[in-house]
């Protein structure tokens, strides 16, 4: 055997077809030469930090995050500052890590892309005990989360987030007080904050044009939108990619703080997180391993994922075979 050991960290909850997956990771690692994946189940009390902690105590050396957003998002959270990657294989209704390396629920492709052996050390975001590898967010974009059901992710996918966030679109804005890097504190009136580290949305949608994952720094867009034209005017503008979108502020920034006169909701890589007033966000550089899509120089995590695609047709054939 010459490949990494490994395990699966998984929600079961998120997988339809728990057989499939196990022989379609099982089948793609066994042709590779590598040895036979431990797997490990989420429970409601441990999205998944516990099992990766447990994994890597156990030897692993690569840890596949096969759920939803809060799964990936345990596992961040365990690998961050350790030397064992992370692959992701997308399951469920929506995963904004996945969706940024192009996987869009193929967990076969996930597969391939860990035994090319692409890898990046990127940055991840901080907020209290929590790591996040995509985006946190306060205020519109946690309140649609909220807003859209599981039943309706299930049947359309990503366009339920439209649903929710129609349900939500003229609320009231925020009031917060917005601190970059311990400057003055920026007295604003959005609906939402959002602090990303890579610039993908549910849907493909890239709302921060210049956010680089491993550049050591925060992209900060500020969302200010007061009626449904300012609201078509910003969606259109980041649609058609403007360098200056209408009701948008950007910054970049290593610390972040974002304190509200009352508690909004929050989230963080499309996960909600408890309501609070307030929101610290730090950057920890380079501190996650993740696979990628080859080349892992590419700033866009999605290069040539394609080609990845298409040499992942073995991966589900033997799986098939399997049946």
């Amino acid at each position: 055997m010459t490949g990494p050991r490994s395990a699966v960290i998984v929600n079961p909850s998120k997988v339809d077809d728990m057989d499939l997956l196990r022989r379609i990771i099982t089948s793609g690692l066994e042709e590779a030469g590598w040895p036979e994946p431990r797997f490990l189940e989420t429970t409601p009390e441990d999205a998944g930090r516990g099992q990766a902690e447990e994994a890597m105590a156990d030897g692993a050396e690569l840890i596949f995050a096969c759920g939803g957003d809060g799964t990936v998002m345990a596992v961040v959270t365990a690998l961050a500052g350790t030397d064992v990657a992370m692959a992701v294989l997308p399951a469920g209704t929506g995963n904004l890590l996945a969706a940024n390396l192009g996987l869009a629920g193929d967990a076969a492709t996930g597969v391939q892309v860990a035994i090319e052996g692409g890898r990046k050390r990127i940055d991840v975001g901080l907020v209290e005990d929590q790591c996040f590898a995509v985006m946190a967010g306060m205020g519109f974009d946690a309140e649609m989360l909220d807003a859209t059901s599981e039943t309706a992710k299930k049947r359309i996918g990503s366009l339920a987030y439209v649903g929710g966030g129609l349900k939500k679109l003229l609320d009231k804005p925020m009031r917060v007080r917005i601190v970059i890097d311990g400057g003055p504190p920026m007295p604003r009136h959005p609906r939402t904050v959002i602090v990303g580290n890579v610039g993908r949305l549910q849907g493909g949608v890239r709302l921060l044009e210049e956010a680089t994952p491993d550049d050591g720094k925060l992209d900060v867009a500020i969302l200010s939108p007061n009626n449904l034209w300012h609201w078509l005017a910003l969606g259109l503008g980041v649609l058609v990619r403007r360098k200056r979108v209408p009701r948008m502020e950007t910054y970049r920034a290593e610390r972040v703080e974002i304190q509200s006169n009352r508690a909004q909701p929050r989230q963080l890589d499309g996960d909600l997180i408890e309501p609070g007033k307030s929101m610290r966000i730090q950057i920890k550089p380079k501190a996650l391993l993740l696979c990628v899509p080859r080349p892992a120089s590419d700033p866009d995590l999605t290069y040539d994922v394609s080609a990845t695609r298409e040499a992942a047709k073995g991966v589900r054939a033997a799986a098939e075979e399997g049946q």
